[in-house]
């Protein structure tokens, strides 16, 4: 085996001589023949340490391996940077949750005390554009109100009312409403607000409080007027209501509930209505049907329509006490001949008083008052009318009616409301006259005992029963 030029002119690294052996035809081998084979075949690839890529793969067999090649494969520039900034990223997120964590648990308390303090809440307020509550604006050039126009046009003619049972002021009664109809203290009311025997109050929008007395008061019409002692009341324009139309907008003024000077508004619902008093002891009124909520306290007080007239008395006795929306006022054209004679005369003239109080059976709500006056029940097949009080001054004082009895008959003609007892005496007596009547007694046994009386009619001056 020779040796290769070690002073060869290349600078390679001489390569090492490996024999083989051939085999010759005598012996049937063929002797090996030294061939020289590169260190790298035998090895494995090499790589460029620039490049990056194999070199001599064309040497390669399938059981080579690049990991054989005891070399790693080196990464780019372009990796190195990714995964510097990678690890650059991975400790800032690591940091800012570190600093997070940290910061939370230094501040926690501070944290719970913001949770439970109260915000600065903004409220936005805002006044009316100037001029907004000028009452010139509230009518139009025909004189007709807004609602606004009408209430301020009636509510310093309306008065509280307030009535007592003794002259100090003690023992109060009740309460209702009032309309002035004069500058120098006439006032007209309902007469279920006053007591013929009471002591009266009365206090104006302005907060001036009067004595007042009355001047007449006639519980079959349940009008009355009273008067206090004053010369600059403003009084209520008062209307005509036959001029009044199904369907124009009212409004109703008084004191409901002791809540004073309460406005209400609502329409005409019907006029003409011929309503009674719920003591049904009273007269038939032409009233205005409306839907503007009158209660208790808001009697005596007015029913107005847009022009700020009076065109209603209203009163709380003539309201539904089971139907909503019913409200009802006596209409200004049927109570002003009542109101003008009273304060003329301080009654109704012509009128006649029997001088008793009285509770019909017509209405199981009627049967059972009775039965708490008497305190028991009377026959459910028995009807009259009964007889709850009888005046010191009434004709009838002088004969065998007793209260708790009823009337059954008058002049031979059965009646059991009291209407039909009214109407039967009006059609055919007057005052002076002596009016024969059949008479009923029922006792706890529920047992009835007839008898007949004759009394007469007074004339009715205390506008009472």
């Amino acid at each position: 085996m020779q040796d290769k030029d070690e002073n060869n002119s290349g600078g390679l690294p001489q390569e090492p001589y490996i024999p083989k052996h051939e085999k010759t035809a005598d012996d049937s081998a063929v002797s090996e023949v030294d061939v020289p084979v590169a260190a790298s075949d035998a090895a494995g690839p090499v790589y460029d340490d620039f490049m990056y890529e194999p070199i001599g793969f064309e040497n390669m067999t399938d059981g080579d391996s690049i990991l054989t090649s005891g070399k790693k494969p080196k990464r780019t520039r372009s990796e190195k940077a990714a995964l510097i900034l990678f690890g650059l990223m991975l400790a800032v997120c690591v940091g800012l949750a570190a600093y997070g964590i940290v910061k939370d648990i230094v501040n926690s308390k501070d944290a719970i005390v913001k949770v439970n303090e109260k915000k600065q809440v903004v409220l936005y307020r805002n006044s009316k554009p100037e001029g907004a509550n000028d009452l010139s604006k509230f009518v139009d050039e025909n004189g007709r109100y807004t609602i606004e126009g009408a209430s301020a046009a009636v509510i310093d003619s309306i008065v509280e009312i307030y009535t007592y049972s003794d002259a100090s002021h003690n023992t109060f009664v009740g309460s209702g409403s009032g309309i002035v109809i004069s500058k120098d203290g006439y006032i007209v009311t309902n007469a279920h607000v006053l007591q013929s025997d009471g002591y009266h109050t009365v206090i104006t929008n302005g907060d001036k409080k009067y004595d007042a007395k009355i001047i007449g008061r006639d519980t079959k019409t349940d009008i009355a007027v009273i008067k206090v002692t004053a010369d600059d009341l403003k009084p209520a324009e008062l209307g005509n209501s036959d001029e009044t139309i199904v369907g124009e907008t009212v409004i109703a003024v008084g004191n409901p509930a002791g809540l004073s000077f309460t406005v209400t508004d609502g329409i005409v619902s019907h006029i003409g209505r011929k309503i009674r008093g719920k003591n049904n002891t009273g007269f038939e009124m032409e009233c205005i049907q409306t839907n503007a909520e009158i209660s208790p306290g808001n009697s005596g007080g007015a029913l107005v329509n847009m022009y700020g007239q009076v065109i209603g008395i209203t009163s709380s006795k003539l309201v539904s006490s089971t139907l909503e929306g019913l409200g009802f006022a006596i209409s200004i054209n049927e109570a002003l001949p009542i109101i003008e004679e009273l304060i003329d005369k301080g009654y109704i003239e012509g009128r006649f008083r029997i001088g008793v109080s009285l509770i019909d059976t017509s209405t199981e709500s009627k049967r059972a008052a009775i039965k708490q006056e008497l305190g028991y029940d009377i026959p459910k097949d028995f009807k009259g009318i009964y007889v709850g009080k009888i005046s010191d001054d009434s004709d009838i004082k002088n004969t065998s009616m007793k209260v708790g009895d009823f009337f059954t008959e008058v002049n031979g003609k059965t009646v059991t409301t009291y209407s039909e007892f009214y109407d039967t005496i009006s059609s055919q007596y007057t005052v002076g006259d002596k009016v024969p009547a059949t008479c009923a007694h029922i006792d706890k046994n529920g047992e009835i005992t007839y008898y007949h009386i004759e009394f007469g009619l007074i004339e009715d001056k205390s506008g009472d029963y």
